[in-house]
C-alpha cells in the first residue's frame, strides 16, 4: 500500500463518490462493512463493485473487518462510543493475520470505506489506524466532494476532524 485513505458514503451520491475516489487516484476500495448492503442506490456490494470496475478501481470486501452485529446494536442502544470502540478494538485485535495478509496482497492507493461521513464515529478509524501503524503511513480521511450546478467539484473539509483531504 502506497497511500491509505478512508471515506464514508453517508449523504453522498454515487457519481460524486466515484469522482472523489478518482481524484485520490484510488487503486483499491476496501469495503470494511460487515454487511455490504445499503439502502442508498449504488452502494450495495454488487452495484458498487460494478461501478468501481467501470471507473478502473478494484473492489475488495472484508467482512471480518466490519463491526460485529452485537457491537453495532449495543451502540444503537446506548450511544456510548467509548464502549463501542473498546469492543470493536478487541474484535480488531483478533484480525492481525488478515491485516498482514491485506498489506501483502493490496498494492497502490487504498481507500477504506464504510457508511459514516465522520470517520471519528466509525470503526474504520480503528482499522485505518492499525494499518497505518503497521505500514508507517499517515492515513487521510476523504470527504465526498459534491458537484455544483456547473459540474464543478465543491471541496468538503472537516477541519474539526483533524486530517482531511480534498485531492486536486
Amino acid at each position: 500500500m502506497k497511500k491509505l485513505y478512508t471515506i464514508g458514503y453517508e449523504g453522498a451520491d454515487l457519481a460524486d463518490f466515484l469522482a472523489t475516489l478518482k481524484r485520490a487516484k484510488t487503486n483499491v476500495l476496501l469495503d470494511v462493512r460487515e454487511l455490504p448492503i445499503s439502502r442508498r442506490k449504488g452502494f450495495s456490494k454488487t452495484a458498487l463493485k460494478e461501478a468501481l470496475a467501470d471507473a478502473g478501481i478494484d473492489y475488495r470486501h472484508e467482512k471480518q473487518l466490519g463491526s460485529p452485529k452485537a457491537v453495532r446494536h449495543q451502540l444503537r442502544e446506548d450511544w456510548n462510543y467509548q464502549r463501542f470502540f473498546r469492543a470493536y478494538d478487541k474484535h480488531l485485535s483478533q484480525q492481525t493475520d488478515l491485516l498482514e495478509q491485506l498489506i501483502q496482497e493490496i498494492k497502490g492507493n487504498v481507500v477504506l470505506m464504510c457508511y459514516e461521513k465522520d470517520h471519528t464515529t466509525c470503526h474504520r478509524e480503528s482499522v485505518v489506524n492499525e494499518l497505518a501503524k503497521m505500514l508507517d503511513l499517515e492515513p487521510v480521511h476523504l470527504g465526498v466532494e459534491k458537484k455544483n450546478e456547473r459540474g464543478e467539484a465543491r471541496k468538503t473539509t472537516y477541519s474539526h476532524l483533524g486530517k482531511s483531504l480534498s485531492p486536486a
